[in-house]
């Protein structure tokens, strides 16, 4: 195989495991632009943040008004200052020319009501503000915590179907964008409006034929903007692309260093780096120009608008049409008139940014729920005395492809069941049917006889221990996660089952005992310890039903013995369903059920199974055999 032929081989193999990385900072897009997706449906996005928003009525129209006034002050402040400098003007030729001098007085006068008007708009400003925050922040804090209360309301196969970064992701990054655009958007486009318009009867009232030379400038101005987002767009995309791919690399080659290192794959990666990095150097470049040229042409263009104002004014001025002041004013009056126009287009970026985080979050709330055909009794008792019925069940994800087909199976109280079979078995599937995290298609569930579609979720839980292959630890005291089950459990009671799942000399060994502060992943503990302490969380709650899942498959073979001790002592009053892919784990297993397919085709003792030399005793040979 050629050089060349390997590269290309191994940039395949990059693209096939790469995730696709959209980073957005400083330099990532269009000068004005603002990171994020657009919405499938802008109108109802807003409209629905309309709604959302109907509560603060009262306050939004309070900010409108504030928004206006202090527009509307400030655009009244150049005319006001044009007085003074017709004044000073007029009085400076009249002391000039021998026929009067200058009125301070009646300019400071005007000066005073200037700084008058400036102050009201500042101070209606700051009102806005402060307004508005608190509608924004109001808003975030209601959506955040009417996610977080959906959450404990959504069916199980939502967050088997999405990411948790995806859940996350609405809870933070959308509510924070929703928010922040909002804040911004609204009172900028009401004060551009008001800027636009305020500007616009201003410079009519002044002179027409000024106002028609200022306004001609303007599409000029848009003309140009577009010309060169047309060339820099392309080059801002293919820059973001080639940034993803960039980090994309490095991220695979720090990783899996050691991989690359041990195939001796470093110069097809210095080689692949080289030639994306190429490619993002160009596109950076050529997007950074265009972005680049946009500022000092439309300085250029707004430039030549004002000299043309300024010669056509002083022409009018000579007349006797305007006066002085008057032209300085028109000029204060075009600046406030085309800031607003460039500004539109950012706070349209930022109402589509808006737009598309809205639709998410109220895509998210809107998400069917977990419902109860039953009303909850509260918190009760574990009265229930283990008694599991599989009724003829069947279930499939989707309907027409059932993973369990047909499974009727009896569970005496008090025995300990373990499940086993190939991957896609069924085996984790039964599990969470048995909890209510699905309904069977059809066939029943029954626990102590009675159907668990009867019985409210909640209260159907309470008899239900689990401990899982994936650990769940909190950051706090192994106390408080041992407690977690059973808040009002004494000490002495923890301590009891701690030393049942064979952790308590463990932790007597730490530096603060049960007082230990887990981190946040619980890192600062090892995967089997962690494992142990779910263990003893689960034998705390003292529930009735027990269920591990793959419960020592981060373990070590000594581990691995005192769980399966512990398992002895829990198997009296308590009814025990064991996943395992490690069959050492389940040989005292009162019996076994051997499932594949989504039925049980075996099942017996652990001796019974293997005198019948059937798929258990297959499966067994394959884990415990040595092949000479």
């Amino acid at each position: 195989m050629s050089e060349a032929s390997g590269r290309d081989n191994t940039k395949t193999r990059r693209r096939a495991f790469r995730k696709p990385d959209r980073m957005h900072g400083p330099g990532s897009g269009p000068p004005g632009s603002m990171p994020g997706e657009k919405p499938k449906d802008f109108r109802g996005a807003i409209k629905k943040v309309l709604g959302y928003m109907a509560k603060y009525r009262v306050r939004l129209i309070l900010v409108a008004v504030f928004a206006v006034a202090s527009t509307v002050f400030n655009i009244i402040g150049p005319k006001i200052l044009s007085r003074a400098i017709t004044e000073l003007y007029n009085g400076l030729v009249a002391k000039l020319s021998g026929a009067g001098t200058i009125d301070f007085e009646t300019i400071g006068r005007i000066l005073l009501l200037l700084l008058a008007l400036y102050f009201a708009s500042m101070a209606f400003g700051m009102f806005m503000g402060w307004i508005m925050s608190g509608i924004t922040q109001k808003v975030g804090y209601e959506m955040r915590r009417q996610i977080a209360d959906k959450i404990h309301r959504m069916p199980m196969k939502y967050f088997e179907s999405h990411s948790v970064g995806d859940v996350l992701s609405r809870i933070t990054n959308d509510v924070d964008t929703l928010t922040m655009s909002l804040n911004q958007s609204v009172t900028q486009l009401i004060t551009s409006l008001t800027n636009i318009v305020g500007a616009l009867v201003m410079m009519l009232l002044i002179s027409p034929v000024m106002t028609l030379i200022a306004v001609v400038m303007l599409p000029i101005s848009l003309g140009l903007i577009a010309l060169i987002m047309k060339f820099s767009q392309k080059h801002f995309f293919r820059q973001q692309e080639y940034l993803g791919r960039v980090n994309g690399q490095v991220e695979e080659d720090v990783a899996g260093h050691a991989i690359v290192k041990l195939f001796g794959h470093e110069e097809e990666s210095i080689a692949e780096f080289s030639e994306t990095n190429d490619v993002l150097y160009a596109s950076a470049w050529k997007s950074q120009f265009f972005g680049g040229l946009m500022m000092p042409v439309i300085n250029f263009v707004s430039n030549l608008g004002y000299v043309a104002v300024a010669v056509f004014g002083a022409m009018l001025a000579f007349r006797g049409t305007i006066t002085v002041g008057d032209i300085q004013a028109f000029i204060q009056y075009v600046r406030t008139f085309t800031q607003p126009m460039t500004m539109l287009a950012q706070i349209m970026n930022m109402l589509q940014s808006m737009a598309a985080a809205a639709e998410r979050v109220f895509a998210f709330l809107e998400e069917e729920e977990e419902t109860e055909d039953v009303p909850s009794a509260g918190a009760g008792s574990r009265d229930s005395e283990g008694e599991v019925a599989f009724d003829h069940i069947r279930f499939g994800y989707d309907p027409a492809k059932p993973v369990i087909k047909d499974l009727a199976e009896r569970v005496a109280p008090g025995s300990t069941v373990a499940i086993v079979g190939p991957t896609g078995a069924g085996k984790t599937t039964l599990v969470k049917l048995l909890m209510r995290f699905y309904d069977v298609d059809a066939g029943a569930i029954l626990v102590d006889g009675q159907d668990i579609r009867t019985v409210p979720r909640a209260d159907l839980r309470r008899n239900f221990g689990m401990v899982l292959q994936d650990t769940w630890l909190f950051k706090g005291t192994i106390m408080e996660n041992i407690k977690y089950g059973r808040p009002d459990a004494t000490d002495e009671e923890v301590y009891a089952a701690a030393k049942a799942a064979h952790v308590h000399h463990f932790i007597s060994t730490l530096p603060d005992g049960y007082g230990m502060v887990l981190s946040e992943d619980a890192d600062n503990i090892s995967a089997g310890q962690k494992q142990l302490l779910t263990i003893a969380r689960a034998i705390l709650a003292d529930s009735p039903i027990l269920i591990l899942d793959e419960a020592t498959s981060s373990v070590d073979t000594r581990t691995e013995q005192l769980i399966q001790d512990a398992m002895a002592n829990l198997k009296k009053g308590r009814t025990n369903f064991v996943i395992a892919h490690r069959l050492s784990t389940i040989k005292n297993a009162d019996v076994i059920l051997v499932m594949d397919h989504g039925d049980v085709i075996e099942q017996g003792t652990h001796e019974e199974l293997l005198a019948a030399g059937g798929f258990y005793a297959a499966l067994w040979r394959s884990q415990f055999d040595v092949v000479a």
